[in-house]
């Protein structure tokens, strides 16, 4: 794997940003969220504006277009997953005391911890409301779906949370709970997207489940890619400084693939690292050069593909379209270094 399979993948996703589905959602999200005095609101905007990607709600949009529903009618509901996503990050800076979101100072730095907390909770709250707020043409039944689609996530999300709180400084932990760890605080937002995208698009249980696989599949294989950025990118590509997860004591996979390769002297000297939140002299610099010795970034990046691989394999229930392909295609750049 190289540095480059990282730092080309933007080019997929600006380009679906400058699509029509993009267009409409940054277009959308401006509209809903304008300049404020409103101290509440300013907040939120702040966390959301400008926008990233938008991934999230891209799979929304195209989950729903991609079983036949229109794109209009789930264009509340798809900002309203950017929502609780962008919920997470504010309250993880708050967990994790990051400084930096996005390259510019985290919410809980630009307005402190109470409003942080009270920010982040306005925007879960609105998500909820933004699913509530479908297009007329969606059936109240998938609605009410939707609603408890969002609502399992969030659930799942919290579990997530507070198991990995638990693995700090643990990669013995780690070890066992890694896998469950980040298919709850992960997969289960992605999983959600395209379910609440296909249940309001208006498709059959036995399509939106599998496209709730997909989702779940995909954002295990985006948190594994989260883990790895850490140590094949630079600050300025991932908003937040390189050591964040050493320096919080989190045990992420190129870690735990690291300590199950490792000596025994060298699993000794690991956990300690991780003990001391990577403050030692030449800590940051040991741990880089045990990952390469035992080949873990490799490693953790094949497990990445094929988890990729394994969201593109439920895709088989779609009828080919350019929304399934787009679908297809955001599985796909995981599993490319030149995508």
């Amino acid at each position: 794997m190289t540095v480059a399979g990282f730092t080309r993948y933007p080019h997929f996703i600006d380009d679906l940003a400058r699509s029509e589905s993009g267009r409409l959602l940054h277009a959308e999200l401006g509209r809903r969220w304008p300049e404020t005095t409103d101290p509440l609101d300013a907040i939120a905007r702040y966390a959301l504006m400008p926008p990233g990607k938008l991934l999230r709600p891209m799979m929304t949009l195209h989950a729903a277009e991609a079983v036949g529903g229109s794109p209009r009618d789930v264009l509340a509901a798809a900002l309203g997953t950017e929502y609780l996503h962008v919920a997470t990050l504010v309250h993880d800076d708050i967990i994790d005391a990051d400084t930096l979101r996005r390259g510019r100072p985290a919410v809980p730095v630009a307005f402190g911890i109470p409003g942080a907390i009270v920010g982040g909770d306005h925007l879960i709250f609105t998500a909820f409301r933004a699913i509530a707020d479908a297009g007329a043409g969606v059936p109240p039944g998938h609605v009410v779906a939707a609603l408890g689609a969002l609502a399992e996530a969030g659930q799942d999300l919290c579990r997530g949370q507070s198991i990995e709180a638990g693995l700090v400084g643990d990669l013995d932990a780690g070890a066992r709970w890694y896998p469950e760890m980040i298919r709850l605080k992960t997969g289960s937002l992605f999983r959600a997207v395209c379910q609440i995208g296909a249940l309001l698009g208006g498709a059959e249980p036995a399509v939106a489940s599998a496209l709730a696989r997909y989702g779940e599949h995909l954002g295990v294989a985006f948190q594994i890619r989260d883990d790895l950025l850490s140590y094949v990118a630079t600050p300025e590509q991932t908003g937040k400084p390189a050591t964040s997860d050493l320096h919080n004591g989190r045990p992420t996979l190129p870690l735990l693939l690291a300590y199950d390769a490792a000596t025994d002297t060298d699993r000794v000297e690991l956990m300690a690292v991780l003990h001391r939140r990577g403050a030692g002299p030449g800590d940051v610099e040991w741990v880089g050069a045990l990952l390469h010795e035992v080949d873990a970034v490799a490693a953790a990046h094949r497990r990445m593909v094929a988890h990729a691989e394994r969201a593109r394999s439920e895709l088989a229930v779609l009828t080919p379209s350019p929304s399934a392909d787009v679908l297809a295609g955001i599985a796909g750049w995981m599993t490319s270094e030149t995508a």
